[in-house]
């Protein structure tokens, strides 16, 4: 696929890494432990080797890795074990790649919440590794449209921005788990058993 696009384009200028594969589960509620690998596969190991098959090309212009990511990565999720923790995993490989690149190549890191319009929810796996389907969770009132979401993702491209926190205020969530980490424990816990109902 990269070397189709260099073929046809001549260069790669950037690489956005999009699949995702979620969850809905307590950890000791699964029965086939094999959904961690399914979830790794696809979150964290799909965007490892796109990367590592693109990133010669993206250091020859200065290209730019878009990672469309989650306040999962950085922070842990009830029902969510295997998902949160494939992002984390994901985070941490690219704020690696940057340290080890430096300037070579920029890294900008997309934190969503939870968003509209897709079919992440009903692709969820369950405790069963199989998907979820129709028996997933509705959205709340908190979630973000689909075209309010991806309008804000183009534009913090173009500014080049390292981090995009959608809905804003996401951004909070670093310096609440530094200083008020029981209450946003708390606040998470209380937001997911909402979604349960």
């Amino acid at each position: 696929m990269i070397s189709e696009a260099v073929n046809h384009f001549g260069k790669v200028d950037s690489l956005i890494l999009n699949a995702g594969l979620s969850m809905w589960t307590r950890f000791d509620q699964i029965t086939d432990i094999s959904l961690f690998n399914k979830i790794t596969e696809v979150n964290y190991q799909g965007s490892v080797n796109c990367v590592y098959s693109c990133l010669g090309e993206l250091q020859k212009n200065r290209g730019h890795i878009i990672s469309i990511t989650t306040a999962q990565a950085l922070i842990g999720f009830p029902n969510a074990s295997a998902y949160a923790a494939s992002k984390h995993a994901l985070h941490g490989f690219l704020e690696t790649l940057q340290l080890e690149l430096g300037n070579k190549i920029n890294i900008s890191n997309v934190y969503l919440g939870w968003i509209k319009g897709t079919n992440l929810r009903a692709n969820a796996l369950g405790s069963d590794g199989v998907k979820i389907g129709s028996k997933h969770h509705k959205h709340s009132s908190r979630a973000i449209e689909l075209e309010d979401c991806t309008s804000k993702i183009i534009q913090g491209i173009e500014r080049n921005k390292k981090t995009i926190f959608i809905p804003y205020f996401l951004k909070f969530i670093p310096w609440a788990r530094v200083f008020f980490k029981n209450w946003l424990f708390n606040k998470i816990v209380s937001v997911t058993n909402q979604e349960e109902r």
